[in-house]
This record gives C-alpha cells, sequence and structure tokens, in this order.
C-alpha cells in the first residue's frame, strides 16, 4: 500500500465541503422506501463521474459501484442506506426537506454522502487497492422486508468475502466511535393479536363477553414472559404499541385488535417468545369464553459483527483518532437490515458518533427535529477507507 495514513487523512479533507454538500442534497431531496427514484440517479450520475468505476443498478432503486484493483486479493462491499422517512420536517436550516411530509430523520443522508466521499476518494487511488471492493447504495432500510434482501436476490454479494457499514448516531457524542463486537442489533419481529368476544350494550356487560377486558388481561400477562418464563438475563422487550376496540361510549365491541413490537438477540429466546405469546392469547381468551385470531411476523435479525473484521476496524479507528474515541457497548435494541448481508458473508457494522449538545444536535432518531454534526462525515469517510485498506491488506 502506498498511500500513507497523512496522505489519507489530507485527501478526506480536501473533499469535506463535498461530502457535506452532498449530505444536504439529499437531505433536501428525500424519498421514501422503495421511491428512491431521483436520489438512486443523482447516486449513479455522481458515481460515472469518478473514475475506474465500473456503475450498474441491480434493482430498480440501488445502485452499485465496483472498483477493481491492481493486483489480485479479497472482494470487499460497503453499504450505504439511501431511503428517508414519513415525518414532517420541524428543522428551520436553509436545507430542510423540499418534500412535504418526508424526512431524512435517520442520518441515511449521511450515510451516503460518506460512502461517495469514500468511492472517490478511493477511485482516485486504484493502485493502492488489492483486491476489489463493492460500494452498494441500497434503497429502502425503513420498510420491511428490506431493500438489503432484495439486493441480495440480486447478486449484489456474489463473489464477495466481507462487508462492511456506518451508521451515524445522534446518541453518541462526535468524535466517539462504536466497536462492538458479536451481536449488535436485536432481531426486530411484530405481532398482532385480535380478540373477538360477543357485543353488548354497556349497562349489561354481563350478557356479552367484554373483548376489552380480556385484552387487558394479556397485556398484563405479557409482562411475565420477560420475569417468569425466560432467563431474566436474557435480553427481551415486548412493548404493546397498538390496542383498537369499539367506536361508541355506551356499547361493549365485538373484539379488540392489538399490536406489538418483540426485540431479542438469541434466536432461542425469538423462537420461545413468540410460543408464550400465543399461549398467553389462547389460555385468557378460552378462560372467558373469546376466540382468538394470532399473527406473528418475523422481521429483521440480528446484526452480529464478525470478531475478525471487528479487529480490523478497530485498528482503522484507533490508528486514525486513537484509543480514546473508541467506545465500547452493549448491544442496541434497534433493528436494522443489515443482517440480510451477514446471512450470507462476514461483517461489521460501525456507529459513529454525530451528537454535539453545544451546537443542539440532540434530538433522537426519526425525530421531526433530528439531524447530525456534519463534521462526523469526514470521521466517517477516513473509517471506510482506511478499514477497508486494512481488510484488503
Amino acid at each position: 500500500m502506498t498511500m500513507s495514513l497523512t496522505n489519507l487523512l489530507a485527501e478526506t479533507d480536501k473533499i469535506k465541503c463535498q461530502v457535506i454538500d452532498w449530505r444536504r442534497h439529499f437531505h433536501m431531496h428525500p424519498e421514501l422506501s422503495f421511491q428512491e427514484k431521483k436520489t438512486s440517479a443523482f447516486i449513479y450520475q455522481t458515481l460515472l463521474s469518478f473514475e475506474n468505476l465500473e456503475v450498474t443498478r441491480p434493482t430498480e432503486y440501488s445502485v452499485m459501484a465496483r472498483l477493481i484493483g491492481e493486483s489480485p486479493g479479497k472482494v470487499l462491499a460497503m453499504r450505504a442506506d439511501i431511503d428517508a422517512l414519513p415525518i414532517m420536517e420541524e428543522n428551520d436550516f436553509d436545507f430542510v426537506s423540499q418534500s412535504p411530509g418526508v424526512m431524512h430523520a435517520c442520518g441515511h443522508d449521511g450515510h451516503t454522502a460518506m460512502m461517495l466521499g469514500a468511492a472517490k476518494i478511493l477511485s482516485e487511488n486504484k493502485d493502492d487497492i488489492k483486491g476489489e471492493i463493492r460500494f452498494l447504495f441500497q434503497h429502502a432500510e425503513e420498510q420491511f422486508p428490506g431493500g438489503a434482501k432484495e439486493m441480495v436476490e440480486a447478486g449484489v454479494l456474489d463473489g464477495v468475502d466481507y462487508i462492511i457499514g456506518l451508521h451515524l448516531f445522534s446518541t453518541i457524542p462526535k468524535g466517539e466511535i462504536g466497536v462492538i463486537y458479536g451481536p449488535l442489533t436485536a432481531n426486530d419481529d411484530t405481532f398482532e393479536l385480535k380478540i373477538i368476544g360477543k357485543g353488548g350494550h354497556a349497562s349489561a356487560p354481563d350478557t356479552s363477553i367484554d373483548p376489552i377486558a380480556i385484552a387487558s388481561q394479556f397485556v398484563s400477562n405479557l409482562q411475565h414472559i420477560v420475569s417468569r418464563k425466560l432467563d431474566p438475563l436474557e435480553r427481551l422487550v415486548i412493548s404493546v404499541t397498538e390496542f383498537h376496540a369499539g367506536n361508541a361510549v355506551n356499547i361493549i365491541p365485538e373484539s379488540a385488535t392489538l399490536s406489538g413490537s418483540v426485540r431479542s438477540f438469541s434466536q432461542d429466546v425469538r423462537g420461545s417468545a413468540v410460543q408464550l405469546i400465543e399461549q398467553i392469547a389462547k389460555g385468557v381468551t378460552s378462560a372467558h369464553g373469546a376466540s382468538y385470531q394470532f399473527n406473528y411476523d418475523y422481521g429483521y435479525s440480528s446484526v452480529v459483527n464478525n470478531d475478525l473484521l471487528t479487529k480490523k476496524v478497530e485498528d482503522a479507528v484507533s490508528e486514525i483518532f486513537g484509543d480514546k474515541c473508541i467506545r465500547y457497548g452493549p448491544p442496541m435494541m434497534g433493528g436494522e437490515d443489515f443482517s440480510a448481508f451477514l446471512k450470507k458473508i462476514p461483517g461489521c457494522f460501525i456507529p459513529v458518533g454525530a451528537r454535539n449538545e453545544t451546537k443542539g444536535i440532540v434530538h433522537p432518531h426519526h425525530h421531526p427535529k433530528f439531524t447530525i454534526d456534519e463534521d462526523a462525515l469526514n470521521d466517517g469517510v477516513k473509517i471506510l477507507i482506511n478499514a477497508s485498506l486494512k481488510i484488503l491488506d
């Protein structure tokens, strides 16, 4: 490798403003999952302006660029998600969303800009590349079943050995980089339960089978799964997030419908949770003469970082920023469809701090005032470049 770390830092610093401009462009023009027509077209045209890249469209809304180095070696992919969320932005800076009700509220605009920056610098230094780098600009991370699964099915990982990805976090201070071995995000599942009772007049509840009362018992009994049915040291969160029943104050409704979220890490716990949830539904409904309809959807699986690649990333981060910037921490309960790539090949997902309380950048992800410290974009570009060179070397 002829690219020294000093040259690496200098080259990323030179394009810092360009990366910020890209991020602001994407922020102003957000598009929802499976609708990223203009976003993917902009990425495609920008990549065509770089040197030494083979640019294709593996799916309707995604983009892939291949950089084949001068000498043979392994094949590394890196991924950035490009979709936005159905949120009305409440920020007041001059590059707010121009699409009413749609907003980049999870940092995907920054992820895309950072990977464009990495692609630009690496494509200009083809002689330093051993093997191949594939830049995957992925659509629809925010909507199940997710764009990652679709890209995998389109063959973007054919011949690929490893994959890495970054995620900007407003919960982590700018300048801190997450290094997490093993599980990073949770299995992200959902359920829906319809309890079917017998409607009646509110003045005579004894002549009805009240689905609201039964559903309330179901919600209460769910909490016993975490505390009484499974090992308390296992991470599991079950949250009822929707409860719909009735439309008149003096009528006991015929049915009640509940929906919720289930987060876990262990596949054994994941399997046990669905069985126990339905067991409770069956028990409370049969005890009161009601019936039920139960549906459970397995969502994104847990992102599990490969130890060898994580060590490479840790070394790359330490080399650039020093050991003090590294944040070792527990896994997060959020979901991520990056896991679809990891079902095929080893990989590493890297949290990058983008919070800055001094600048008022404190709002959580998916908040209408979410934003990032744009200085973190330069951090991400440096990590992508140095980590890729270390992994391929």
